[in-house]
Parts: C-alpha cells; structure tokens; sequence
C-alpha cells in the first residue's frame, strides 16, 4: 500500500513552505508530473549511465584550481543522499524536529576518494539509493508529508526526496557542462 501513496507523490503537489528557497534551483530540474518513486528510479539509471561512460583517469580531473575532483563530486552525491534520507526518516518519526544543516564542503574534504574505483562508487550509489526507494516506500502519506526544520528551514519529508533528485540531476549537468565528460 504504501508504494501507491509514493507513486501519488508528485513534485507539482509540493508548496514552497515545504523546503528552502534555495532548493528551487534543484528543483526545477525535475519534471513536476513524475512520481516520487519512479523519478528516483529513473534518476537512478540516468545517473549510472554517466557513471559507465567514466574511464578511471576521469576520477582524478578537475575542469579549475579550486573545483572538485570528479570523484569527490561522485562521493558529495553519495553523502548529500545519505544525509537527505537520514533527515527523511527523522521528520518521519519526529515531525517539528530541528535537524542542523551540514558542511558539504568539509565532508568532501575529510573524504578518502583517492582510494576509489569507479566500481565501487557504482556500488555505493546503488546501494544507497535503493535503501532511500526503500525507506520511501515505507512512508505513509502522513510521513510524506510531515515536516520538521532542516537547517532552520521548514522541510517536509517528502520535498527532500524531490530534492536528492534533482541535485542529482544538477551535478549531472555540471558534469557535461564543466567537466565535458559526457
């Protein structure tokens, strides 16, 4: 039952006191008629099919001084989903909860992405993402749509699963645009 009310989720049914403002930017990368679900589903496959067009000298550029390496984008990806569904499941079971926002940048730095393959991102990515299809899933629609403060910012749970996706869907196009690998 519960993977209907996901599938009734969609990005057009979300009101803009259910997440900050700076998430727009996120946002509008996704189609507002598509479902919850199926958009992390289908952002899922998208994003590993950049993944296999990687070869493993790709990991180590950076297109500026300065900018991350295209594996630590991969690994921000990783934990910015991490961290998302962690708030997820705590405004879930918590709704009015303050949750503090996080240091993306310190995160990537205190990353060990040197040590990494493509596979093994490969791996992490599907891994983590299909706990998220999974912990969603699990939600009633009363989960979905609780909220709590993320960062000082109201945030329902259902807006952050919207919202990993369309941030991964922003670092894909950063990933063509910047980056020039696909």
């Amino acid at each position: 039952m519960p993977v209907e009310i996901l599938l009734n989720m969609i990005a057009n049914n979300l009101n803009s006191n259910e997440y900050d403002a700076y998430y727009n930017r996120y946002l509008k990368k996704i189609p507002g008629h598509v479902a919850l679900g199926i958009l992390l589903l289908e952002n899922k496959q998208e994003f590993l099919s950049f993944l296999e067009k990687l070869k493993p000298e790709d990991l180590t550029y950076s297109y500026a001084k300065g900018k991350w390496s295209v594996a630590e984008v991969i690994q921000h990806l990783i934990d910015v989903e991490r961290i998302f569904q962690y708030r997820s499941l705590t405004l879930a079971r918590d709704p009015g909860v303050e949750l503090p926002g996080f240091d993306h940048n310190a995160y990537v730095t205190a990353s060990s992405v040197k040590n990494r393959d493509i596979q093994s991102f490969k791996n992490e990515f599907i891994a983590v993402r299909d706990a998220g299809i999974g912990l969603y899933e699990s939600f009633s629609e009363e989960m979905l749509t609780s909220k709590g403060f993320v960062g000082g910012s109201a945030t329902s749970c259902r807006a952050l699963g919207f919202i990993v996706a369309g941030h991964t869907k922003h670092h894909i196009e950063l990933f063509k645009d910047n980056y020039q690998i696909i």
